[in-house]
């Protein structure tokens, strides 16, 4: 039985690392070969949920098609699991574009998972909370003093005990309202009164700003529950460069604040790091000329609201310029570790002794998916006619960085 389920776990690890997909079988055979990022990743890890009024709260990495981004980020997740952070995965996309923090903060929440693997971390962080702890207590007390949150925040915390005891209903109320759906101002008052709390007086606050300060408590309540912290993971952020001008300008500002520390809450328990190519800056920044058209176009506008988001992109550029991590490419003793991995791994799933094989040149622009790619392939073909020489070739594949209008996704900024 052990045998049959090492070759199937074997087999899947293949057929990720031919796909491209960056599974957790296939990160385990191929590990990450980023000692360098792997350290900087550790240091933020450890750092995270200390005051940070200079520095970073997150790193930015840049890389090639094919170099190893997400393969990368989810070793991270492993990295991170393991030390008992919660983890979500964000790939940015037209259903959930950087700018928007409302439905970037909902993927999060659907991706979040701590070390069992199962989503639904919200809720089981929830459901975890011990009204007695001294954690508990801290969180209600960092929630009823921090001018960072909205009071319906502490007022929720403090209502879920009685909720969970008799009230199954709203008890799920609370957890989609952290999670990002409304909670009327009605029932709240209601649920107060009940609870004999009397009537709270609730401000209506702006739906993205609602969704920030949901990151912030979100946080805390991971480590209430007794994670480390949360670690959000922000692939294909590239994808900005595909934005209008004035969306590209909000993106800067969004990843500006990703990155830095949160002015109203620096010692957030929330980590970050954000995937992109590393072309981005010629493509986009350079041959779009968005150092200077970003800032002078939204500043044209003439709001007060309008000249923070052209700060905020200024920022952002800045670091897309100067703070990118850069994934170097593998060196002659990480490919020779690799292939004797992979070599053992394909005759493991397959059930033969897999044959040496050619593969790519070893050229400094070869990224490794290729030659993974190129290893399997050529392992495949002569497992089914040991005869064959296979000779692969290798077509670059361009990032597209061209604006597209459906891109662009209006969200309804109103007040909850």
């Amino acid at each position: 039985m052990t045998a049959v389920v090492d070759r199937l776990s074997a087999r899947r690890a293949v057929e990720a690392l031919r796909s491209g997909v960056p599974s957790r079988d296939a990160v385990a055979a191929l590990g990450s070969g980023q000692s360098d990022i792997e350290d900087r990743f550790i240091q933020l890890l450890d750092t995270t949920g200390t005051v940070r009024s200079t520095g970073r709260r997150g790193l930015l990495l840049g890389g090639g098609f094919g170099s190893g981004k997400s393969h990368l980020l989810e070793h991270l997740a492993h990295l991170a699991l393991d030390r008992g952070f919660a983890v979500s995965r964000v790939v940015v996309s037209k259903e959930t574009p950087l700018h928007d923090p409302a439905k970037v903060l909902r993927a999060a929440v659907d991706s979040a998972i701590t070390h069992g693997g199962a989503v639904g971390a919200v809720a089981e962080a929830a459901a975890g909370l011990d009204p007695g702890s001294a954690r508990y207590a801290e969180l209600l007390r960092w929630a009823s003093g921090s001018a960072s949150v909205d009071d319906r925040f502490a007022l929720t915390l403090s209502l879920l005990p009685r909720a969970q005891a008799g009230d199954d209903e709203f008890a799920e109320a609370i957890i989609r309202f952290w999670s990002g759906d409304r909670l009327g101002v009605a029932e709240l008052r209601r649920q107060a009164r009940w609870a004999g709390t009397g009537r709270p007086v609730l401000a209506t606050v702006p739906v993205q700003e609602l969704a920030v300060q949901r990151f912030r408590f979100l946080a805390r309540l991971f480590v209430a529950a007794g994670y480390q912290g949360w670690l959000l993971l922000f692939d294909e952020v590239e994808l900005i460069g595909r934005y209008s001008l004035l969306q590209r300008a909000k993106s800067y500002a969004q990843l500006a604040g990703w990155l830095q520390p949160d002015p109203d809450d620096p010692a957030s328990p929330l980590a970050v790091v954000l995937a992109m190519t590393d072309d981005f800056d010629a493509a986009v920044l350079t041959a779009k000329n968005d150092r200077e058209l970003v800032p002078a176009k939204v500043r044209a506008k003439q709001l007060p609201q309008w000249d923070e988001v052209a700060a905020g992109a200024g920022f952002g550029m800045r670091l897309i310029e100067r703070d990118m991590q850069r994934l170097r490419s593998p060196d002659p003793e990480e490919l020779d570790q690799a292939y004797q991995r992979l070599k053992a791994l394909h005759s493991e799933a397959f059930g033969w002794d897999a044959r040496d094989v050619v593969g790519l040149e070893r050229l400094g622009a070869t990224r490794m998916r290729q030659y993974v790619r190129a290893w399997i392939n050529e392992w495949d073909l002569t497992r089914l006619d040991p005869a064959f020489h296979p000779n692969t070739e290798v077509v670059p594949v361009a990032s597209i960085y061209t604006e597209q209008p459906e891109l662009d996704t209006d969200h309804v900024d109103s007040n909850t």
